[in-house]
């Protein structure tokens, strides 16, 4: 394995935190690949799907509008690139902050774990295919984030021109 190889891949996972942490979405959007499967079922409990990196994106764009702040913490990077070099796993373990002030409670929650991406090697350069979340442990106020939610259903309809 090459270092920029490593050092790209491992960058996709970065930029994954710095997209969301500063709502910086075409950032965001730009790591993926045009069709993403997405295994958050250890935090959501729904199963994986498959889905246009857009609708993704999107979906965050909602979750995160909606709250005050976050930081997505990414450490111990782990990559293995096949031997045909056209793709790669990369495990990161992560550890996420959420921050939405409210009247109901905490208004903070967080998780720990780890991320196993699937990349692939583009002519655009690496890009992540697939994300499945691994969550070891949360505390805090899991329910900020349905208020996020909806709070960024609402910002994003009041800043869209009728």
């Amino acid at each position: 394995m090459e270092f920029k190889d490593f050092n790209d891949i491992v960058r996709l996972r970065y930029e994954y935190a710095l997209g969301i942490d500063t709502r910086d979405w075409e950032l965001y959007r730009r790591i993926f690949s045009d069709v993403i499967r997405m295994d958050f079922s250890s935090y959501s409990g729904q199963p994986a799907a498959d889905m246009p990196a857009d609708t993704w994106v999107d979906s965050c764009k909602v979750l995160f509008t909606g709250l005050d702040a976050t930081q997505h913490v990414m450490t111990n990077p782990i990559v293995d690139i096949e031997p045909s070099g056209q793709k790669a796993r990369l495990r990161m373990y992560m550890k996420a902050e959420h921050f939405l002030q409210h009247d109901g409670g905490s208004p903070d929650y967080a998780l720990g774990g780890y991320y196993d991406d699937d990349v692939v090697r583009t002519e655009a350069g690496w890009r992540i295919a697939g994300v499945t979340l691994n969550v070891f442990w949360n505390r805090g106020n899991r329910n900020i984030m349905t208020l996020a939610a909806q709070r960024g259903a609402e910002r994003l309809a009041s800043a869209t021109p009728s």
